[in-house]
């Protein structure tokens, strides 16, 4: 029987002839990431971290969403969203003394077609908020950091 949560691995790879054109492999899935040109060195051969970050965000959202609507047997003929980061520093430092004082902020618009009512549309709108990268996102995340040589 297969592991219900395997863990995953993914491989990162920065070669020195390279100023920031990266190589990541999961599994037989490989892409390319880079910074834009306008950071030094960068030569957008690829989605840069941020765009990667929102792209797993997305597809997340929305294969969630997808999966709920088709259990329900709704009748959704199409998934589509935009997300947006930013960071917004003044606002974050007229803040800084709460607790949700937070620098990221990402927006997602959520546009779905189909011949579906309000309540419905309301209830995928709060189903996108749970999928598992979301809620990955928005608890406290550890990560550990150890090098090799």
């Amino acid at each position: 029987m297969p592991e219900e949560n395997p863990q995953k691995i993914v491989h990162v790879h920065l070669p020195k002839n390279e100023p920031f054109k990266t190589t990541l492999t999961a599994g037989n899935h490989e892409l390319i990431a880079d910074e834009p040109p306008n950071i030094q060195g960068g030569n957008d051969k690829g989605p840069d971290p941020y765009d990667l970050l929102l792209m797993s965000l997305g597809a997340c959202t929305v294969m969630t969403v997808k999966m709920y609507a088709n259990g329900k047997k709704w009748p959704v003929e199409d998934v589509y969203l935009e997300l947006r980061h930013n960071k917004n520093h003044v606002e974050d430092c007229e803040n800084s003394e709460q607790s949700t004082s937070k620098i990221d902020r990402i927006e997602k618009e959520l546009i779905i077609k189909g011949d579906l009512n309000q309540e419905q549309l309301d209830k995928l709108l709060e189903i996108s908020k749970k999928c598992p990268v979301h809620r990955t996102l928005m608890s406290d995340i550890q990560i550990e950091s150890n090098l090799s040589v």
